[in-house]
């Protein structure tokens, strides 16, 4: 699975998945986008009884009153009430967490300014480094083999745990705190300290290749990533062929994904989701470029609204995906904010592809697998596609 320092996992490592996952849960953005109901809409009530969604909002809440007025800890208690749930991406957050989390949405968060993914072996490999950051300060390279975190070993980890350990999670470190790597080029092996800063991501980068392919990599979906994947195919060569490069992107605001599949379809449907049982849809704007040669490369860290804009091209026959089968992050989830100023989330329903696929736990199948070189085998099937005229 591919990870990255901006969207890994939250302060609290052991607490739920929704972010744990890199963004995995973020389809509940949607709620404070106006994408999905505040948490006290008359959608909530469209599954009745204990079990349903809405019941589980109830017991959530009214864990979290009833420890306030017994002087306990709010949160403490609807944490408790989550576990007990059974929701699989149910997670509750503290104030400060959340309002972290709103800030990764719009483009900003606190790091070394690394990307990196787990090779076969499990080694961890630093796949970008984000420029003017404190890592490319220090110099180090893409392709550099990250060894350990504070001195505790990485090989083998999962990259969202090892991110989670680069940002300090565990110990809600801020701006300005240290940490030490162990790194590796070659036969050379080094440590560094970093300090640890407030960043900006760069979400949507545009690259030219020298066969003339334009690969536009969206690493995820925060805001403004859609006009800039516009304006990224407006300045595209006139061949139009483009690689949506959507490896290791951990999702984001819905908005955004639906937005950008907007630029690749001329209107329809994208995708549909339910609220509590209340079913609902999503399409994109009519106007796209809808006969630009197109392929997606995927992996297993394409997760939530990427896998949502992968299906939707996938199923409506607009683009050729490539890669290995994605996350599996289909589920929607809705914040309601408890009596401590802390967060709860829990999933209210899940979404399904143009065809009606479920991608929750199963994933998006790609049509073609990457081989040894993804882009190389982009570039084939784009030659085979021909031209948009």
């Amino acid at each position: 699975m591919s990870g990255r320092d901006p969207f890994c996992q939250p302060r609290r490592i052991h607490r739920g998945a929704a972010l744990t996952l890199v963004f995995a849960g973020v389809l509940i953005a949607g709620a404070a986008t106006g994408s999905f109901p505040e948490p006290d809409s008359p959608a909530r009530g469209a599954v009745a009884g204990p079990v349903g969604p809405a019941g589980r909002h109830e017991a959530v809440e009214r864990a979290a009153a009833e420890a306030m007025a017994d002087g306990k800890s709010p949160m403490e208690a609807a944490e408790r009430a989550v576990s007990r749930s059974g929701d699989r991406w149910g997670a509750v957050y503290s104030e400060g967490e959340y309002e972290e989390f709103q800030d990764a949405l719009d483009g900003r968060y606190t790091g070394v300014g690394l990307w990196a993914r787990q090779e076969p072996d499990g080694r961890v490999e630093i796949t970008r480094v984000q420029p003017g950051s404190p890592a490319a300060d220090a110099g180090i390279r893409t392709g550099d083999r990250l060894r350990s975190v504070d001195g505790g070993g990485v090989d083998g980890r999962p990259v969202t745990e090892v991110m989670a350990l680069l940002r300090g999670d565990a110990e809600d470190a801020p701006a300005g705190t240290t940490v030490t790597l162990g790194l590796q080029r070659g036969t050379r092996a080094w440590s560094r300290t970093l300090h640890r800063a407030r960043l900006s991501t760069d979400s949507v980068t545009v690259r030219r290749l020298s066969d003339g392919i334009t690969v536009l990599k969206i690493s995820a979906f925060t805001k403004g990533s859609a006009e800039a994947a516009r304006e990224a195919l407006r300045a595209a060569p006139a061949d139009g062929r483009t690689v949506l490069d959507l490896r290791g992107n951990s999702g984001g605001l819905v908005t955004e994904a639906v937005g950008t599949a907007s630029a690749f379809l001329d209107g329809g449907l994208v995708a549909t989701y339910d609220v509590d049982g209340d079913q609902r849809a999503l399409h994109a704007a009519p106007g796209g470029d809808a006969t630009r040669p197109l392929v997606v490369l995927v992996d297993g860290g394409t997760m939530s609204a990427a896998e949502l804009l992968t299906g939707a091209l996938q199923d409506r026959g607009r683009a050729v995906v490539i890669g290995s089968r994605t996350f599996g992050k289909g589920s929607v989830q809705m914040p309601t904010k408890l009596p401590d100023g802390s967060v709860a989330e829990l999933t209210v329903g899940h979404y399904r592809t143009p065809s009606g696929h479920t991608v929750d736990g199963r994933g998006i199948t790609p049509d073609l697998e990457a081989g040894s070189s993804p882009l190389q085998r982009a570039g084939t099937v784009l030659a085979g596609l021909g031209d948009p005229s």
